[in-house]
């Protein structure tokens, strides 16, 4: 029997945060700029003699996120000086919080939460390669400082150990990283495109065949999107998995590793460094906060908006429609909002579902393939689920009037009248549509009558299209099978 490994994930994430200037000086937040160094001036490029100064809007906005997930906020704490060399740190220290961060403890998801804290982002390398046929290499790096001094949030989690496989784990790291994205969104306080750097990260990652004793700790920087976040923890697991079963566990050291998207594999990239290396100690350039004097706590807890998890348990118990849909809500904040407008019209939770079925399915689906397509009014949506109910029109109509009306804003009842659309319901007219219909497909009538009844639905299709989708096709089956006998 194979033996049983414990995969453990901590989790470091890295928001930028969405204030009007960077952390320490004046300059303009804008991750939108294209041109390099252009939001710099003396303080952000550590030039001598500069003084930082804290932006409030960012440290509120940390408290924000503390509060949401139920952590302490502290009552002192200070900025630290972060010491290493690199080029994208023109100080030679990066300031950060080190022994007094704003937020302690918490949850959200599977994970506890240790710390949140406050920094400053780094300056962007630009690399290029040189020609690798040329005798001489001509590649060279580029700096773009205007990212550096930009808030910057960064979350540690407590590292989890998993009782079940690497899948299962490397999931729920994901799904933790989802959800911190959604609250940034909700809150307000960033716009964490993975896509554009603004939310980062990083797994710590460990497998034992003890569940009580950590193994060695690999830390994969950088990673983003979801998808890549799930992939190099799997990847990494089964790594070290591999060597402790051919006894060389040794191998696995303590290290930063990249992930390389295109191979789908981690590298080694160096060694972990540890606290002591960055040799913290408070910056004397910045004065000790007392954030309880500074912010009325109780009042920012009293203005936090409803959170994913409140908006998801409110929509299934008001609502009751699937979770799948709930889900399409809970990230499209704003279609969310307009849902709930139009199930204030609807009232009747059948109404809703339909309505809810309509618009995850058919409406963005519609979107996906026109770029025009645009939400309806509430009223006119709401107009077309309460058709079909009536039975006034069918879901193919239903569908098509739809795709209607998210171009060009429009009644739908009005469309259903000048389209002649309207569910026909008479039998007689219906009657003489399925008699022409079977008289033109006499092969399918002859394999429905051998005993291969199912074909009946591709007699009620082209009824239904011969209508133009306005023949009930309850009553088309009816009357085909009378027909048919």
């Amino acid at each position: 029997m194979d033996k049983k490994y414990y995969p453990t994930i901590g989790l470091e994430i890295h928001a930028e945060l969405k204030t009007a200037t960077k952390m320490f000086c004046s300059c303009k937040n804008d991750p939108d700029e294209e041109k390099p160094n252009i939001n710099i001036c003396p303080v952000c490029m550590a030039h001598p003699g500069t003084l930082p100064v804290a932006n409030k809007k960012a440290i509120k906005n940390v408290i924000k996120v503390g509060l949401a997930i139920n952590g302490e906020i502290a009552d002192f704490t200070e900025f630290d000086r972060k010491n290493y060399f690199y080029p994208d740190i023109p100080k030679g220290y990066q300031i950060s919080q080190y022994k007094y961060p704003i937020v302690s403890g918490g949850h959200l998801a599977d994970f506890d939460v240790t710390r949140v804290h406050l920094e400053e982002d780094t300056a962007n390398n630009k690399h290029r390669d040189g020609d690798t046929s040329a005798s001489i290499n001509a590649g060279f790096s580029l700096i773009d400082f205007n990212r550096a001094g930009v808030p910057l949030m960064e979350l540690v989690t407590e590292p989890k150990t998993f009782e079940g496989s690497d899948e299962e784990s490397a999931k729920s790291a994901s799904t933790f990283a989802k959800e911190l994205q959604l609250i940034l969104k909700y809150l307000g306080v960033s716009d964490a495109h993975m896509e554009k750097g603004e939310m980062r990260v990083e797994a710590n990652i460990s497998v034992s065949p003890d569940k009580n004793v950590l193994g060695t700790k690999v830390e994969v920087k950088n990673l983003n999107s979801f998808k890549s976040v799930e992939k190099a923890i799997k990847y990494e697991l089964d790594r070290m998995v591999d060597l402790h079963k051919i006894g060389k566990e040794s191998e696995i050291v303590q290290e930063t590793r990249g992930w390389n998207e295109a191979k789908q594999i981690t590298y080694s990239q160096r060694k972990k460094e540890s606290s002591h290396d960055y040799r913290y100690f408070p910056d004397p350039d910045l004065p000790k906060m007392k954030l309880h004097e500074a912010f009325d706590i109780a009042e920012l807890k009293k203005e936090l908006p409803e959170l994913p998890v409140a908006k998801r348990a409110r929509y299934k118990n008001d609502f009751g429609i699937k979770d799948e849909d709930v889900e399409v809500y809970i990230n499209d904040f704003e279609l969310g909002k307009w849902f709930e407008k139009v199930a204030d019209i609807l009232k009747s939770l059948e109404n809703i579902r339909i309505a809810s079925n309509y618009i995850t399915s058919d409406y963005l689906g519609i979107k996906k393939n026109n770029l025009e397509a645009r939400l309806p009014s509430v009223e006119n949506f709401a107009e077309l689920v309460n058709l079909v109910r009536d039975n006034k029109i069918s879901s193919r109509v239903a569908k098509d009037i739809l795709g209607m009306i998210v171009i060009s804003d429009e009644s739908p009842m009005k469309i259903t009248e000048e389209k002649n659309l309207l569910q026909k319901n008479d039998e007689g007219a219906v009657k003489t549509i399925i008699e022409k219909i079977i008289a033109e497909n006499p092969q399918i009538v002859a394999i429905y009558k051998g005993g291969k009844e199912n074909v009946i639905m591709s007699l009620v299709g082209k009824v239904i299209k011969e209508s133009n989708g306005s023949a009930n096709p309850q009553m088309v089956i009816k009357i085909l099978k009378e027909l048919l006998q």
